[in-house]
């Protein structure tokens, strides 16, 4: 058993690797030839100004006055330069934008591996094909450019980290840090020589990241006054950088300014989703190379955005982000970073011509027609005929891009489901084999092995490997695709196992096997349906409430079957609230709190009135997480009234949050063994984590969760009385225990089924029943401001992801204890369980 659980652990671990591999490869091609326009710069030096976390409509907006949060910018897009809208891609976070902005293209989700910071995949960026770039602003970002960069000319100047503060008094002064900074630089320059003489070099760039009104629009939502305030900070600051270049430089004429931002930001202050409020970012231009301002009558957008803005006279001009990259290399005239893709040719070399297909939209001869009347219409002068060619050619070959770099999708997909299926059948047939009846009476004769199927499997093991060789794939594709050989190997090798399945199957009256094959299609439908519509959730929580009445359970447990209706329909409101755009409600979390004072009371009291049941170290253990409780709401209250203050996070809050996270991993295990008092520990000392994680009605939802996992326990065990498989047994002489008592198992019956999907069920519900883990922008990073405020993506994913977890845990816990309540066997699990660090059950002797 230990051998196939660790076989178990391997397969899966593969599997979920193979995601990343099949969908979040890097596209880039290196070793290509460098590519620039033939025409004179227009421009010396380039001022790329990235204002993170800035909306676009939070800056072209008016505000209740008719004035501009942004008066010098406005007055640009009037005056002196082009504007429009930068659609970003998803995930919206800062390190992929700026790879888009600075490097031309749309890097592969895996950068979130290393926290959005280092470079899973080497890249070419203007900045390494300028002569020299100064940068300054947030260490999260400049380093990234720097790393890999030939030469030495790029240069970095940062704050330091602990200066990202969502909790700190003004998060402008990131800003006013970057804009000082730059003043300082230049009136260095003029007593150093030989800066002052790299700095008049053309073919520069220099880049001001400004975080501040990502910090702000964290902390305090992009509709609050600290964010349009740090808005007419950035165009103040903006406007000063302008005038100190054109003095330095003596008006020359020959700088270019662009003003963008990485990625906007959603109306709760979150952002990495692809909601409009986050793809929309601003763009403006202005300086040597960029047109003036063109005044029209009438545009055509898909977007009321012109109207709202008030700018419907003045052309705007959208673009893809990663098109702005090869914009600001044109204007300097330095090289396109080489990040352009030639995926037929990569693709077409290493692929077995009678297998190759290749893109039919952009065919060599459709290539060659698309060039021949582009020549044509220049011969003619039609130049719109030119441009519109071009526009479709773009088109076509982002497309044939999309289509090679997913060439192998497919022909993985179809190798990995292979193996998941072969994979899940072999379990399947050990538990049928090794925990049911079903094959009782099969003739236990040992038949002669046949040496068919083996070498069949062998032959099909090298030829597979041969067909990849060829290929020069990479390793893992060879792991991929030999995995389900062995897989379906084991699984052919329980042939008779198979049989008797099908004999059994066969042997059931029709209409009930069309019942039960409906019930089970219904039953997966929703499961599938819940991670696409959460309030499939609800539907499915509302049948569970009607299930003890179309069942004996009413007339045999009124009580439980009340309760057990009750709480599922009070988990049913859970999946229908928002995940999205809710304010925090910490009202909601003191009220959780109280609720769960008010159960341990009553579960003490009901404990201490047992003789001989509850002893003094069991109090005392539950007076600990009682306290536990009451510091966790004072540390939520205490911390939400700081930062409001804006007095950033007491350290004696942060003290007390780390200490009840790290018990509430040891305390459960000082309580007593009996069941529900070692179920409910854990839930004590869970919730107090959990109340720190929380900003509003998610709070509740654990608490909801756990008294139906309690009351599902207890009609477990009614159920199997019902069918007479065993005895009720007392749950009160029940025990965690490391010994397991074998000779009280039994046999796997069809009800175990029905246990079986509603474990499948609550996980799920456990996962999206307050939030949707599919969504980055539905995490709220307010939730960790009781552990710390300061940024670091690696320990607020954590501990975000501890959050999503503990409704996880107490359903694993619940569903152990109906194994043992119902004396199912689950040695497999049972040994998971124990590696980790989870003890078992026992019935009391």
């Amino acid at each position: 058993m230990l051998l196939f659980f660790t076989l178990g652990l391997l397969v899966h671990f593969v599997f979920f690797v193979s995601i990343f591999d099949i969908y979040f490869t890097s596209p880039l091609v290196h070793g290509m030839t460098p590519h620039f326009t033939p025409l004179p710069p227009p421009a010396r030096r380039l001022v790329l100004l990235v204002a993170d976390g800035l909306r676009a409509d939070s800056l072209y907006e008016l505000d209740e006055n008719g004035n501009s949060r942004a008066p010098f910018l406005r007055n640009i897009i009037m005056h002196e330069g082009s504007w429009g809208i930068s659609h970003t891609r998803v995930p919206t976070e800062s390190r992929p934008g700026h790879v888009a902005l600075i490097a031309g293209f749309y890097e592969d989700v895996s950068a979130v591996a290393k926290g959005w910071k280092e470079n899973p995949v080497e890249f070419d960026s203007l900045f390494n094909e300028s002569k020299y770039t100064w940068s300054w602003g947030s260490p999260d970002i400049l380093p990234m450019f720097a790393k890999g960069a030939s030469g030495d000319h790029v240069y970095t100047h940062s704050y330091d980290a602990k200066k990202e503060d969502f909790g700190a008094h003004d998060a402008t002064k990131l800003d006013s840090w970057v804009f000082d900074n730059v003043k300082d630089f230049f009136h260095a320059a003029r007593n150093n020589q030989s800066l002052f003489s790299k700095i008049n070099e053309e073919k520069i760039v220099f880049f001001l990241h400004l975080l501040g009104l990502d910090t702000n629009g964290h902390a305090h939502r992009p509709s609050s006054r600290d964010y349009k305030d740090n808005i007419k900070k950035v165009d103040d600051g903006v406007k000063e950088i302008v005038s100190m270049f054109k003095h330095f430089y003596g008006n020359d004429g020959k700088t270019t300014f662009i003003f963008t931002s990485d990625h906007g930001m959603t109306d709760w202050g979150s952002h990495g989703a692809g909601h409009p409020s986050e793809t929309l970012t601003p763009l403006i231009t202005w300086g040597a190379g960029i047109k003036y301002p063109q005044k029209v009558s009438a545009q055509q957008f898909d977007d009321a955005f012109l109207k709202e803005w008030r700018l419907e006279n003045w052309k705007r001009r959208d673009v893809n982000q990663a098109d702005i990259a090869p914009l600001m290399a044109s204007l300097i005239g330095v090289p396109f970073p080489l990040n352009s893709v030639v995926k037929m040719t990569q693709k077409k070399e290493v692929t077995l011509s009678f297998l190759f297909t290749p893109f039919k939209l952009l065919s060599d001869s459709t290539q060659l027609n698309i060039l021949r009347k582009a020549r044509s219409y220049i011969k003619q002068k039609k130049f719109d005929e030119v441009v519109s060619l071009c526009k479709e050619l773009i088109h076509l070959a982002l497309k044939g891009l999309s289509y090679y770099h997913t060439y192998d999708r497919f022909f993985l997909g179809i190798s990995v489901v292979t193996g998941f299926v072969g994979w899940t059948s072999y379990a399947s047939l050990l538990i049928i084999k090794s925990h049911s009846n079903l094959i009782r009476g099969v003739s236990k004769e040992v038949k002669k092995p046949s040496h068919l199927l083996p070498c069949s499997f062998v032959a099909i093991g090298i030829l597979v490997a041969f067909f990849l060789l060829i290929q020069a794939c990479p390793w893992t594709y060879y792991v991929y695709c030999l995995l389900p050989v062995p897989i379906w190997y084991a699984v052919l090798r329980e042939f008779q196992v198979i049989q008797d399945l099908v004999a059994s199957l066969l042997s059931f009256p029709l209409s009930h096997f069309v019942g039960y094959l409906l019930v089970f299609t219904l039953g997966i439908e929703i499961l599938v349906l819940s991670f696409f519509y959460r309030y499939m959730l609800t539907a499915g929580l509302i049948a569970f409430a009607g299930w003890p009445f179309l069942t004996q359970l009413w007339t045999r447990a009124k009580i439980t079957s009340l309760s057990w209706t009750f709480f599922s329909l009070l988990l049913a409101v859970f999946p229908l609230m928002p995940v999205v755009g809710r304010k925090p409600d910490i009202s909601l979390v003191m009220g959780a709190g109280l609720l769960l004072l008010l159960l341990s009371l009553f579960v003490v009291t009901s404990l201490m009135k047992r003789k001989g049941s509850f002893i003094k170290e069991e109090l005392l253990v539950h007076g600990l997480q009682m306290l536990s409780t009451v510091l966790s709401m004072y540390v939520v209250y205490s911390t939400h009234s700081s930062l409001l203050k804006k007095q950033g996070l007491p350290l004696m809050n942060q003290i007390v949050s780390w200490a009840t996270l790290a018990s509430s991993l040891v305390v459960p295990l000082l309580s007593s063994p009996v069941l529900f008092q070692r179920l409910f520990s854990i839930l004590l000392s869970l919730m107090s984590t959990y109340l720190l994680l929380s900003t509003g009605y998610e709070a509740l939802f654990p608490l909801v969760l756990s008294c139906l996992m309690c009351v599902w326990i207890y009609i477990e065990q009614e159920t199997l009385q019902q069918s007479g498989v065993s005895c009720k047994q007392q749950l009160t002489s029940i025990q965690f225990s490391y010994n397991t008592d074998i000779t009280q198992f039994r046999q796997l019956y069809l009800d175990d089924i029905r246990r079986a999907f509603f474990l499948v069920f609550f996980l799920v519900t456990a996962f999206f029943g307050t939030g949707n883990i599919a969504s980055i922008n539905s995490f709220d990073l307010a939730s960790v401001y009781c552990f710390l405020t300061v940024f670091s993506p690696f320990m607020m994913g954590a501990l975000m992801m501890w959050k999503i977890l503990i409704p996880f845990v107490l359903v694993m816990c619940a569903f152990e204890a109906v194994q043992l309540t119902t004396q199912l066997s689950s040695k497999g699990k049972m040994n998971y369980l124990r590696s980790i660090g989870f003890v078992h059950f026992r019935k009391q002797k």
